[in-house]
């Protein structure tokens, strides 16, 4: 980023900084507003006020159109996301994989069987919402009749869900966070591995402690859902193809792009192994989303299924492009980097950054309560302070996400929050101390800071 319009000194930054996050709160929490209006009245604000400074609106413009620069390639990968949503569904990868997924739920492992389940189906829709309201409601359905407590299977769904949410390539946030740092996605899923995997096995170690033998327990729910995905006719074994050429290109560090595309074109072949639709169908699924064949009733599996295309991605992108126009006018006016310079002396190591990093982005959750935020203002203000302490941007891009993403459904007056709260029909207060892949992965992240492990250096070899 380059020179701020305006030097302001640390203590004429902080309350406005202050005010911003109190507009943001009181907007989103208090009225209920999309972030996408919160944002612009926040940039409203900061126009006034450069204008008052005497500096022009081209000026300033200049500057909101650097932060977007920045972060151009999110925009364009999330068009590229949408398509390889709908490549995966109509070609049957996402539904095959749910559906062998869910022969995986044990009646002696129910907690275990939720959180592993909710992972697999949250890595194949990258969506830790969608996730939570199909297999999570399941879960939930099914507890009285495995004798199961509702709020540890809740902490089960959520932990599983937010597993998906924060390592598939199909997700906003994880996307948001490789972009909003300026590094490849697949590159900043490979570094997440570090905090995540370890995360992911400690949280099964402890839904299997706490999982019972309900073995009467009835898995009706399950065939039934079984059944409606073999209904969809989209299950063939063939059809996982394309996440093994998904996961083969992500391993070699091709481009993300270049893989999606790839992807989508062997997801195109499986198509028309299976089915034969018209070149209009696909334009439209492209661009819409797939929808499954009218007429069959696929129950709750049709929501599931009927996913993806461009337009899902409009929402994510426009609240990317703003974000990223915040960041570049915050920091044309000198807030950003007077805030950096105001605790700069305090960031003089690994530990101290990755520690403050963390909590920003933690507390960016508790006090606004919106996850997409706490990834993109983080993001914007310490990546200049990462580049100083020579520090690989994908460190910061894990730490955003393991204290960030994660952290959003845990918050009870969060989006995330209120969301879950009110689709699994369990207070988020109730399931908080079991979701434990949440805890682990903000911990985690912790203890690598302090002691330099999987840490990489900017002038290192990748």
């Amino acid at each position: 980023m380059k020179e701020s319009l305006i030097q302001l000194k640390p203590v004429q930054a902080v309350p406005i900084a202050g005010l911003i996050v109190a507009i943001l709160g009181i907007t989103m929490i208090g009225l209920g507003w999309v972030p996408h209006i919160s944002i612009i009245i926040v940039m409203c604000g900061l126009l006034a006020y450069g204008k008052f400074c005497g500096l022009t609106f081209d000026a300033m413009q200049e500057k909101m159109a650097e932060g977007v620069v920045s972060g151009i390639g999110a925009i364009y990968l999330f068009f590229f996301i949408g398509l390889l949503v709908s490549a995966l569904m109509m070609s049957g990868a996402i539904p095959t994989l749910m559906y062998y997924g869910f022969n995986l739920i044990s009646p002696q492992m129910f907690y275990l069987s939720a959180f592993i389940l909710c992972s697999i189906i949250g890595i194949a829709l990258g969506s830790g919402f969608t996730t939570c309201a199909t297999a999570g409601v399941a879960f939930l359905g099914m507890a009285e009749a495995f004798d199961a407590n509702p709020a540890i299977v809740a902490g089960a769904a959520v932990s599983g869900a937010l597993f998906g949410d924060k390592m598939s390539p199909l997700s906003d946030t994880t996307g948001i966070a490789a972009s909003i740092v300026g590094i490849d996605l697949f590159d900043h899923i490979r570094n997440m591995l570090y905090t995540t995997v370890p995360a992911w096995l400690l949280t099964a170690a402890c839904f299997w402690f706490l999982t019972g033998n309900v073995a009467n327990a009835d898995l009706n729910d399950v065939t039934t859902m079984q059944k409606q995905l073999t209904d969809s006719g989209l299950v063939h074994g063939i059809a996982l193809l394309p996440f093994v050429v998904l996961i083969v290109l992500a391993v070699l560090k091709v481009n993300a792009i270049y893989t999606i595309i790839a992807t989508v074109i062997v997801s195109l072949i499986i198509t028309y192994t299976h089915s034969s639709p018209t070149l209009a169908q696909l334009g439209g699924w492209f661009f819409s989303g797939y929808k499954p064949a009218e007429g069959v009733d696929l129950g709750a599996v049709g929501k599931l299924v009927s996913r993806g295309g461009m337009e899902s991605m409009f929402f994510t992108q426009t609240i990317v492009f703003l974000a990223l126009s915040l960041g570049g006018l915050l920091n044309g006016l000198g807030i950003l980097p007077a805030l950096l310079q105001g605790i700069a002396h305090l960031l003089t190591n690994i530990g101290r950054a990755t520690a403050t990093a963390a909590a920003t982005a933690f507390g960016i959750n508790v006090l606004v309560g919106e996850q997409y935020l706490s990834l993109l203002l983080t993001g914007n203000t310490f990546r200049p302070l990462y580049d100083k302490l020579n520090l690989h941007p994908r460190n910061l891009s894990r730490t955003i996400e393991d204290a960030g993403t994660v952290i959003n459904p845990l918050v009870p007056w969060g989006v995330y929050g209120v969301f879950l709260a009110g689709i699994l029909g369990v207070p988020v207060i109730s399931y908080v101390p079991y979701a434990f892949f949440c805890w682990f992965s903000l911990f985690l992240t912790l203890i690598y800071g302090f002691t330099g492990f999987t840490i990489s250096k900017k002038d290192a070899e990748a």
